[in-house]
């Protein structure tokens, strides 16, 4: 009857009543950002939000509205939460496509990068807000519609968590002015662009300024400590039609819309009504209040006007110039639309074995995964972004001897007086929804709890965000993998005991356009991006990825399969088929939770789990990043698996990690993982090579770390 309801939603009431009195979730799915406990004096918000559309028709606007809407998002939560770091990923089509093979209406995968990423950087940065987490990922079929994921994590005093407005409240419009910028901003995001979108929708896209916002989160957040409001929430998506409808359900409201403060003259009622012009909020203000709010607003140069009142009666009331032009029931307005339905079908896809060519030559391999689009260095992305500002980044997102290599997770530590750490990682691979798209959600949550515990981060208290980018839902097997993908959400949640705490979809990413006279249509794979907020107790015990001495040992943890389907490896070989991976819900939490303990108890000087390109890629990350080598040997693992040495080194198998342990700690290190798989690698070395050993003692990769880095460094050409 409600699939999101019934799956996603399931499983965290689930969770939280097994949880019972030690429940750390505080609002879930019902503000603006989910709402979790933290320490004695603050609480902590998370939302991650999906700005495709505009972005593809407006890249810089498209995402600097987008990262500006989320940071809203946190200041709308609870009486206000003060951002603390942000978050960001894209999925664009490759860089090499020739612009004669981009269907009119469409930009350049570059040229929308290029826009993204700078939309990205003015605001958070303008704002003062380190942006501290993120990935790209290309696939050809983002071609028509890039996906845009911007995110926010920000701190809550624990007083001011919850709000509620109160009868006679004055309806308080804060920020920006009303205009005719984003008008049907929100059922634009759900249309199916086309090559006349650009004409015809090019309104829908909202006009952001950051320094109307950091005025705008200065005086809410000195109002809030002030006790000056009773609610808040963002202007976004509808405009003053969602805000204030929301809150004022269950009041009524009565609304002015002449005394909304106009970019300009010559608007509608209607256009005030659902305008999508930015930097806007809507709090509750007792009248009382009124004049002190005022007096914070002009010390912050930011512009304040009362547009109507919370009545008590049950119903939204409408006025321009004293005429009353919208007249709706409140009950009616959130409960009054009917139920759909709609058919989904799924239709398992057959995996089919593939025949690695031979010989191959792995060395030659493993450079051109390290050098591929996905898993190459985002370095030219990342240093645009401030990610120091406030002073509390921990583990960056950058780390090794040169600050250069690729992070599993952000550390970071919100409340300077405390010495408690906050952990953000994400998990995305939408190649694997090619296969089953069960295993694609469950691989998501695998991989973003995986990249926070490798940091240090507790699985007893990861909590986890869902943003779904889906095809359009109207075809029944479109839906059908949405339906799939749910469901391994809800048992991928349920077996780890990491509850969902908001969420956002964006369906319908498809682009159509005529070529040769014949209807095209471009469909982006099932994407589902999994944010996770972990939590350490002292960020001094946090650890990076980037080896430390040579000498200690290398063990992999977790056990490897033979599945490449959707893997780098077959990317590279331009080959089809393939086991896709799989995640064993008991193993994975084990493996997970051994880690831990191997982490928490001081055993591990450097973990990285394994993902994209599998052991080999890791191992390759880890030595360049510590500018130190590696001596592997695969025949316990050859042994242990069955598997071909190439199997090994490019499998993307789920719920495994390297990590580095010096000679001492090895014994109390291996009573950790007694009822899990691992195994002794090798060592590390002062060779500044990474040297891997066959069961034939033939050296199947020998390569210098600095040339590995290289092919990594110079992989995407911007």
């Amino acid at each position: 009857k409600n699939m999101l309801k019934e799956t996603i939603f399931a499983a965290t009431q689930e969770i939280r009543r097994r949880l019972g009195a030690q429940d750390w979730c505080l609002s879930v799915f019902q503000d603006n950002a989910g709402v979790v406990t933290f320490n004695e004096n603050y609480d902590v918000c998370i939302k991650v939000e999906t700005h495709n559309r505009p972005s593809a028709l407006e890249p810089y606007g498209g995402a600097n509205t987008g990262l500006g809407g989320v940071i809203r998002d946190s200041l709308g939560t609870g009486l206000g939460a003060k951002p603390v770091c942000s978050t960001d990923v894209f999925c664009f089509a490759p860089f090499d496509i020739e612009p004669e093979d981009i269907p009119k209406g469409v930009l350049h995968p570059r040229t929308i990068a290029r826009g993204v990423v700078a939309g990205v950087r003015d605001y958070g940065n303008r704002m003062g807000i380190p942006t501290v987490n993120g990935a790209v990922v290309f696939d050809e079929r983002y071609l028509g519609n890039p996906l845009v994921f911007c995110g926010s994590v920000a701190l809550l005093p624990r007083d001011k968590t919850f709000k509620q407005a109160k009868q006679g409240d004055y309806i308080v419009t804060l920020g920006g002015r009303t205009g005719l910028d984003g008008i049907h901003g929100a059922t634009f995001s759900s249309a199916v662009l086309t090559e006349e979108s650009e004409t015809t929708s090019g309104g829908a896209v909202q006009i952001g300024n950051a320094i109307t916002e950091k005025r705008v989160m200065d005086a809410l957040l000195r109002a809030r400590d002030s006790n000056l409001f009773t609610a808040v929430t963002d202007c976004g998506a509808g405009g003053f039609s969602s805000a204030v409808g929301e809150m004022g359900e269950k009041l009524g409201a009565e609304v002015w819309l002449d005394k909304a403060p106009l970019k300009y003259s010559g608007l509608s009622y209607t256009e005030i009504w659902i305008s999508e012009s930015q930097e806007r909020m809507v709090l509750a203000v007792p009248p009382e209040n009124w004049q002190a709010f005022l007096i914070i607003c002009d010390e912050e140069q930011v512009e304040a006007a009362t547009i109507g009142t919370f009545t008590g009666t049950g119903n939204l009331i409408l006025k321009y110039l004293d005429t009353i032009v919208g007249n709706l029931s409140m009950e009616f307005l959130h409960a009054g639309r009917p139920k759909t339905s709609r058919l989904a079908k799924y239709i398992p896809k057959i995996e089919k074995p593939v025949n690695l060519p031979a010989p191959l030559n792995s060395n030659d391999l493993l450079k051109k995964i390290l050098a591929s689009p996905s898993v190459a260095s985002k370095e030219w992305i990342i240093r645009q972004y401030d990610h120091e500002v406030q002073a509390g980044s921990v583990i960056k997102p950058l780390v090794g001897v040169h600050s250069d290599s690729p992070s599993d997770a952000a550390v970071t530590m919100p409340d300077l007086k405390s010495s408690k750490g906050l952990i953000v990682s994400n998990g995305i691979n939408p190649s694997y929804s090619d296969g089953d798209p069960y295993y694609m959600a469950a691989g998501a949550i695998d991989e973003a709890i995986r990249n926070c515990i490798a940091t240090g981060a507790d699985p007893a208290h990861i909590a986890i965000l869902d943003n779904f980018c889906w095809g359009n839902t109207n075809d029944p097997e479109c839906l059908g993998d949405l339906v799939r993908t749910s469901i391994g959400c809800q048992e991928a949640a349920l077996a780890f005991g990491t509850p969902f705490i908001s969420g956002k979809d964006s369906l319908h990413n498809e682009f159509k356009y005529e070529k040769d006279g014949v209807q095209e249509k471009i469909r982006i794979p099932g994407t589902l991006l999994i944010s996770a907020l972990g939590q350490i107790e002292n960020v001094e015990h946090a650890i990076s990825m980037d080896l430390k001495s040579p000498g200690n040992f290398i063990y992999l943890v977790g056990q490897t399969y033979d599945e490449l389907g959707g893997s780098h490896l077959l990317k590279i070989l331009a080959l089809q088929g393939g086991h896709f991976p799989k995640v064993n819900f008991v193993t994975a939490k084990q493996t997970h939770l051994a880690v831990h303990q191997t982490i928490k108890h001081h055993l591990v000087r450097s973990c990285h789990d394994l993902s994209e390109g599998g052991l080999a890629v890791a191992i390759a990350e880890m030595a360049f990043a510590g500018e130190l080598g590696v001596e592997l040997n695969l025949t316990p693992l050859i042994k242990q698996t069955g598997c071909s040495p190439e199997t090994i080194l490019f499998s993307e198998s789920h719920s495994r990690y390297l990590l580095e342990v010096s000679p001492e700690k090895t014994h109390d290190l291996e009573a950790e993982f007694e009822h899990i798989p691992y195994v002794k690698l090798g060592l590390v070395t002062n060779s500044k090579r990474v040297r891997i050993q066959d069961h034939h003692q033939n050296w199947i990769i020998d390569e210098e770390i600095n040339l590995l880095k290289k092919v990594w460094k110079h992989g995407i050409q911007f």
